[in-house]
């Protein structure tokens, strides 16, 4: 495995930070500068944290240059922020009909692509619905399953609330999309050892990173349930491999409704361990 690695000898102040934070050990000490040990570069997980930790930029691996990156901590959001924008991030169900640029909403995706994953196996496979001639025929395939189902009387007890939302969608209202222009679901492999979280994760990034831009979204639990109920795999309509681990997916686009301020709900349940 070539890892392209390379240190900058006249920058490295022989710090060691790399080797230290290497978590597989990957990177060693000799004659005072970082290497590679020979015996250990198949385990390298691509984490980047020997280019993230270098002081004076003088480490690059896979061929990133430390300049390429944003540099910490000036980048970050001050804690006050970050308050605002935990508490003040809304679900939305009014949402508008025009559709985000695409390459905006591919951007948000590569942003998102660099949160965690277990073992950094980054094996999220990231199901866009970009324009709203897809949307458009994603929503009525859905539509037209349940009113099958209804129809067949293939609706368990525990999904009967589908009558109501077919019963409502014939009077003009959409409860399952809320007439958003985007669909994202993100799926993994069943491979890895930590789909749910993984999958979890990637969302919530979106979602935040989406809060930060004026765009709304919405969790949805309901696509999942519906293409589960009709007996067509829609997954494979959207391209989906069929040993994918599934999850919720996530509606987003420009909101119908503005919030002026954050919510207040502080209470938390807290569990205080003291094993002294």
């Amino acid at each position: 495995m070539d890892l392209q690695f390379t240190v900058n000898q006249d920058l490295c102040i022989q710090c060691g930070a790399c080797a230290e934070d290497c978590p597989l050990r990957v990177i060693e000490m000799e004659s005072g500068y970082p290497v590679l040990n020979p015996s250990r570069i198949r385990l390298c997980i691509r984490c980047q944290h020997c280019l993230a930790v270098c002081p004076t930029g003088a480490l690059s691996i896979f061929g990133f240059k430390p300049e390429n990156s944003l540099p910490l901590p000036e980048s970050l959001p001050s804690v006050q922020q970050l308050t605002a924008l935990i508490k003040g991030r809304r679900s939305t169900r009014r949402f508008l009909a025009e559709p985000l640029d695409p390459d905006l909403i591919r951007q948000m995706i590569v942003t998102v692509a660099n949160g965690p994953t277990g073992k950094n196996n980054r094996q999220c496979l990231f199901t866009v619905i970009e324009d709203p001639a897809s949307m458009a025929v994603f929503r009525h395939e859905i539509m037209e399953g349940l009113r099958r189902a209804v129809a067949e009387k293939r609706l368990s007890e525990g999904l009967s609330y589908f009558r109501h939302v077919v019963s409502a969608w014939d009077k003009g209202r959409d409860i399952i999309f809320r007439n958003a222009p985007h669909l994202l679901i993100v799926t993994v492999p069943p491979t890895i050892t930590t789909p749910d979280a993984d999958i979890i994760i990637a969302m919530s990034y979106f979602e935040l990173l989406a809060a930060t831009m004026g765009i709304g979204t919405l969790w949805n639990a309901m696509i999942r349930w519906a293409i589960s109920t009709i007996n067509v795999d829609l997954y494979q309509r959207l391209n989906i491999p069929e040993d994918h681990i599934k999850s919720y997916a996530l509606l987003f686009g420009r909101p119908d409704v503005e919030y002026h301020r954050t919510v207040q709900r502080d209470e938390a349940m807290i569990n205080l361990v003291s094993l002294a």
